[in-house]
């Protein structure tokens, strides 16, 4: 939203408002960050800023949370090796990438058949396609276990990747059609008839 150049005062007053809102919007969301950020470097036990930490003192700073991270703690004097929580980050990012590349292409391939202007049915097809945004998410959720149970896809990588393909597509759905409203179809005409 740009200011016009030549504003009244009026639409200078909202438009600094609307300015200072969104700065307000922006550090509530962005500071939790900033605490977080340096009690991951804190050797205690707990996240707390201790009077040490505050003071910079090396002994209260440690690389304990990332060690744990990737799977190596002490306890005493003993190191032990876990890879619970690096399964989980490969876990998540396995099922995130399959999950948004079945997400981009079914939903791109869904909206461009309903930016067609012959397609039957196209607000049907467009309430269906993002009823998973609108439902919510703890019955979507609800149904799609018992769906699951029944087919025997509960507990399996390939159900959680349908589960979030199928709550991922509305988003690239909506996106993609509304970038697809402003686009010259003789363009495609066009190409056909290069080859």
């Amino acid at each position: 939203m740009a200011l016009p150049t030549y504003a009244t005062a009026g639409q200078r007053v909202g438009y600094y408002s609307f300015l200072t809102y969104c700065g307000f919007v922006f550090f509530f969301l962005i500071a939790p960050i900033f605490i977080i950020l340096p009690l991951s470097f804190s050797a205690s036990p707990f996240f707390e800023f201790t009077r040490e930490f505050m003071r910079l003192e090396p002994e209260a700073y440690s690389l304990r949370w990332y060690k744990q991270m990737v799977g190596i703690s002490s306890i005493g004097d003993t190191t032990v090796v876990t890879n619970k929580w690096m399964l989980g980050t490969r876990n998540s990012f396995f099922i995130g990438i399959c999950a948004t590349l079945l997400a981009t292409s079914l939903g791109t391939v869904a909206a461009l058949g309903l930016s067609r202007p012959s397609m039957p049915f196209k607000g049907t097809l467009m309430a269906i396609l993002i009823s998973p945004m609108i439902v919510p998410l703890i019955i979507t959720s609800a149904g799609m276990f018992f769906f699951y149970s029944k087919i025997g896809l509960t507990h399996t990588y390939l159900g959680l990747i349908l589960a979030h393909t199928a709550l991922g597509t509305p988003f690239v759905v909506i996106t993609v059609t509304a970038t697809l409203t402003g686009f010259d179809t003789n363009l495609i005409r066009a190409s056909q008839s290069l080859g």
